[in-house]
């Protein structure tokens, strides 16, 4: 399988706007907003380079040190985006994860902050560009597990895949 880079420009575009919706949960911590600036660089026309696996890990590293859940929810959202610019080009439904893996996490910090998940999805469901969908259409099914965060997955794969 081949991806097109101006598709995982889109979709860094797209899980960089989802994940900076949250960024509200984790105000205390530089690392997701800047996990979240590299991954729009990277949409907007930068080169993929180290600057945003480091991103990502410092993104990573601030979900671990996070005060609540709800706020290690919204660095895990900024780690997909920085991580997106790097989907790998294996027909596995591991690949799925990281389509989705941003949006979902939203959703799940806005649910751990007491505010709606179902509001969140469909945000990210509205504001997908076609690429998104196209991309994730060339990927067999998800597995996610049975989690609420399986079941925020459920929802947007679903929901992207059939384009409702």
């Amino acid at each position: 399988m081949e991806l097109d880079l101006d598709e995982l420009r889109a979709l860094a575009g797209w899980t960089a706007d989802c994940a900076a919706r949250v960024l509200p949960l984790i105000p205390d911590d530089a690392r997701p907003a800047a996990a979240i600036a590299a991954a729009r660089e990277f949409a907007a026309g930068a080169p993929r380079t180290k600057a945003l696996r480091t991103a990502a890990w410092g993104a990573q590293a601030a979900a671990t040190a996070a005060p609540n859940p709800a706020a290690a929810a919204a660095a895990r959202a900024a780690v997909g985006a920085a991580g997106a610019a790097y989907l790998h080009p294996l027909e596995s439904p591991h690949q799925v994860k990281h389509i989705v893996g941003p949006a979902q996490q939203a959703a799940l910090a806005r649910e751990l902050a007491g505010d709606s998940a179902e509001a969140e999805l469909e945000w990210a469901l509205t504001h997908a560009p076609p690429e998104v969908r196209t991309l994730l259409n060339r990927f067999p099914p998800g597995k996610p597990g049975k989690t609420r965060l399986g079941a925020l997955h459920r929802h947007l794969e679903s929901a992207l895949r059939t384009g409702s």
